[in-house]
């Protein structure tokens, strides 16, 4: 199933490579020390005063459990493109600009549909301030508050044949959705730990709005190889496990509940990086181990995540 859907045609795919392509290539100028980090979520680890980071995944979110006749199919390709700068030696601001194409296959009356939107979404600016850190020789501890908005920059009135859209599958919101949280980092010669809890407030746009959503991630990365640290040694890799709780209230149309939307979620998401002095290669696989879901919500299958990290 995985290959087949991967094999696809996607009209952001080359793009995305290519520029992937073009930030490995810019590493091997000039850098500062790449680190290991989360995957699917952002660490507490620091960002020097001047410098600069770029992030460039590409994200297949596949669901395909449906309680319903319909027989829904849902595919997501999203390529969020993350930038952060360091502005002070404790502060750094972030800016998550996704592209997006979503498509959703049907069994309607007339036979089987399929209804889709591509674009850019929602752009994410936020900022993380290091509170509390405590380095020791060989060991950094550290806790980050962070704070800021979902701006509507995605279209949410694409249409199709059959009329507007459903807004779940817009690229865009329409709303103002501010969100705020904590990070912590533990890092070690040997290994990293990183847990975050973030919650995001919905607005209403259009007499629409998405439920409100609390997260609670963490991840683990131990070092694989070289299992003995050395001079002269060009690269590591990571063996990565993270664990992700995502709780999502219902949306509410005209003021009224959507008993089918909502609920709540876990993934484990095994993954793998390899860093080097300049940049990070890292893939992982989300897997729901849990879906408690409302009414007769679509079911995840799998979020695989692939992604090239930057330091400048």
């Amino acid at each position: 199933m995985i290959r087949k859907i991967a094999q696809k045609h996607h009209p952001y795919c080359g793009v995305v490579v290519l520029l992937a392509a073009m930030l490995a290539a810019a590493a091997a100028v000039t850098a500062p020390a790449a680190m290991a980090a989360p995957i699917t979520f952002n660490t507490a680890l620091p960002v020097a005063q001047g410098e600069s980071i770029v992030r460039v995944q590409s994200k297949l979110l596949h669901a395909g459990d449906d309680p319903t006749p319909a027989d829904r199919q849902l595919e997501v390709w999203a390529f969020p493109i993350v930038g952060v700068y360091g502005v002070r030696p404790r502060l750094a601001a972030f800016a998550v600009l996704p592209i997006l194409h979503k498509e959703l296959d049907v069994s309607l009356p007339a036979g089987r549909r399929s209804r889709s939107a591509a674009g850019i979404g929602d752009l994410r600016l936020f900022a993380r301030y290091t509170l509390w850190q405590r380095d020791r020789p060989g060991s950094t501890l550290r806790i980050a508050p962070f704070a800021g908005v979902e701006t509507p920059t995605g279209r949410d009135d694409a249409t199709d044949d059959l009329g507007r859209l459903p807004r779940p599958l817009q690229p865009g919101s329409g709303s103002w959705d501010p969100f705020a949280g904590v990070v912590t980092t533990w890092q070690t010669l040997n290994w990293e730990f990183d847990a975050a809890a973030t919650y995001q407030y919905n607005t209403q746009s259009d007499n629409f709005r998405f439920g409100d959503e609390i997260r609670l991630d963490a991840s683990f990365q131990y070092r694989l190889w070289p299992r003995r640290l050395r001079t002269g040694v060009p690269a590591f890799v990571y063996g990565v496990l993270e664990g992700n709780l995502v709780q999502r209230a219902k949306n509410e149309s005209a003021g009224i509940d959507d008993p089918d939307s909502g609920g709540t979620t876990f993934y484990l998401a095994p993954g793998l990086q390899y860093v080097t002095r300049r940049m990070v290669v890292e893939a992982a696989i989300q897997l729901p181990v849990l879906q408690d879901l409302n009414g007769q919500a679509l079911e995840n299958d799998f979020i695989g995540t692939f992604s090239v990290r930057v330091n400048f």
